[in-house]
């Protein structure tokens, strides 16, 4: 098997997995109880809690742990707002935001307030001059994802922070989950950030939200005195703990990873350039992780099925949205024809692909285009 589709879901690392599985056995009680294996497991949540923080260069009471990102994007946005709206009516976020943004921000839409969705530009991203040119006295929240999730295109979320904090009533969210252990994070400047485990090689159900201590939220999922009374519920503490040696790992390694997955995107850009029918949607200078790319002989769904029976595992788009029949909302953002949409498809790469495997993909498209492509 092929696997080119880690923006969506990661392998577990061997190091993490052994790890975990000794937590499943040894560290299984509940850490809010008072006796003494509760206490035991109490202590290795916060010492996790305390090293990420330093990972992050944060205060270890700004790291909530979450069953995943579209939690914390839910409680970064919905429990902000609900926290805070007195102090304006305006938010401001693109049109091209991860599902569970997006979702958020329309729940907040119908609830009365007043949603600005910015576009992207030709690189795909939304600008620091964009944010300026929208942002108002009753501005209460920005939210814009690091790197897009189909495209790769990287937002300049520094710029953008310095931008919206010109506004002392207003603060700045993102999207970290595609950035996060392959680029440099200004979590200095960010009031709150999301960073899922399984997107870096850990286990699903944990994600964190960074949250500065200045901010206050309203708690959406209702219960005890966890995670600062701001999410109840027994602590998923075997997730919570290994989550530590998982962003460890991920930020050692980051530096030759990135080296590693440039070659092999470089490569493939090189390759379908020069193909007959072959387009590159993703920006130049987008996160070399994510390539996004069509082929005028072919629609992805057909594509993906003849990958597919070949062993090569892709995705059309966001995985969250893989089974809806629309065209990339992304790749359309782009100024890119409908038909560039309905051929588009992601590529998505790991430290545990290889060079060897994006020439057997070349083949692949080769023998696939032959079989079933329509002439040009």
């Amino acid at each position: 098997m092929i696997y080119f589709d880690n923006a969506s879901t990661t392998s577990v690392r061997p190091e993490v997995a052994r790890v975990y599985k000794k937590l499943i056995d040894e560290s299984f009680a509940n850490a809010d109880a008072m006796h003494t294996p509760g206490r035991k497991v109490h202590r290795q949540v916060e010492q996790a809690r305390e090293h990420i923080a330093r990972s992050l260069g944060v205060k270890e009471g700004e790291i909530l742990f979450t069953s995943c990102a579209s939690e914390s994007n839910s409680l970064a946005l919905v429990g902000y707002i609900l926290a805070n709206r007195q102090r304006g009516n305006h938010i401001l976020t693109s049109n091209v935001e991860h599902s569970s943004t997006k979702h958020a921000i329309d729940f907040l839409e119908s609830q009365g307030f007043e949603v600005e969705r910015l576009p992207i530009s030709e690189e795909g991203v939304v600008t620091p001059e964009t944010v300026r040119s929208h942002m108002r006295k009753d501005t209460i929240l920005v939210t814009l994802m690091h790197v897009n999730n189909e495209i790769g295109s990287i937002n300049p979320i520094g710029r953008i922070a310095d931008v919206v904090h010109e506004h002392p009533t207003c603060v700045f969210h993102s999207d970290c989950v595609q950035s996060f252990g392959k680029i440099d994070i200004p979590f200095d400047k960010l009031d709150m950030a999301t960073i899922s485990a399984h997107k870096i090689h850990g286990v699903k159900g944990s994600a964190l939200l960074m949250k500065k201590s200045r901010i206050a939220l309203h708690p959406i999922v209702f219960g005890g005195q966890q995670e600062q009374g701001l999410r109840g519920g027994t602590e998923n503490a075997p997730a919570n703990i290994v989550l530590a040696k998982t962003i460890r790992l991920a930020l050692e390694e980051q530096k030759d990873t990135y080296a590693h997955v440039k070659e092999i995107r470089d490569f493939l850009v090189r390759e379908i350039s020069a193909f007959p029918g072959g387009h590159i949607n993703s920006p130049k200078d987008a996160l070399p992780y994510i390539l996004n790319v069509s082929f005028d002989q072919l629609t992805s769904e057909v594509l993906l099925n003849a990958l597919d029976e070949r062993g090569i595992c892709v995705s059309a788009k966001s995985t969250c949205d893989s089974r809806s029949s629309h065209a990339s909302e992304v790749v359309l953002a782009l100024n890119h024809s409908p038909k560039y949409a309905e051929q588009a498809i992601r590529l998505s790469f790991s430290k545990d692909n290889s060079l060897e495997e994006a020439k057997q993909f070349m083949k692949a498209m080769k023998e696939i285009v032959q079989n079933y492509g329509l002439s040009l």
